[in-house]
């Protein structure tokens, strides 16, 4: 895959897991601007929920070039649980118990496998 950059005057390659990374994190930022828009009435947070998600779905459009479908999508979600968790836990001090945490453990325990032990993925 490639970026075109304004900065250069050949486009240079992008990892698709970086790009999946960053998709990630908007989605991450996306979900947290949604719990703060209080149901879209607070107009900052309500923008941040569709800049975060669109930029999500356009970052995850373009990791779909080079990654198949059910890493992409598995890894996407899975992180994006387990990021929303630990954001609820750490900024919204939200609970969470053992059996919770044995599942977070066993998504990335998942994750881990699909990506790296799997041939699924492209290595």
């Amino acid at each position: 895959m490639y970026i075109i950059c304004p900065q250069f005057s050949a486009s240079e390659p992008v990892n698709p897991y970086a790009l999946l990374g960053a998709a990630i994190v908007s989605e991450l930022l996306g979900t947290t601007s949604l719990k703060l828009s209080e149901g879209f009435s607070r107009p900052v947070p309500s923008l941040g929920v569709v800049v975060g998600y669109g930029l999500a779905f356009y970052l995850v459009s373009l990791t779909l070039e080079d990654l198949p479908i059910g890493v992409v999508y598995g890894t996407w979600a899975a992180l994006g649980i387990v990021g929303v968790a630990a954001i609820g836990i750490v900024v919204f001090d939200e609970p969470i118990d053992i059996p919770g945490a044995v599942g977070i453990l066993l998504i990335i325990i998942g994750v881990y496998c699909v990506n790296v032990l799997s041939e699924m993925s492209a290595h």
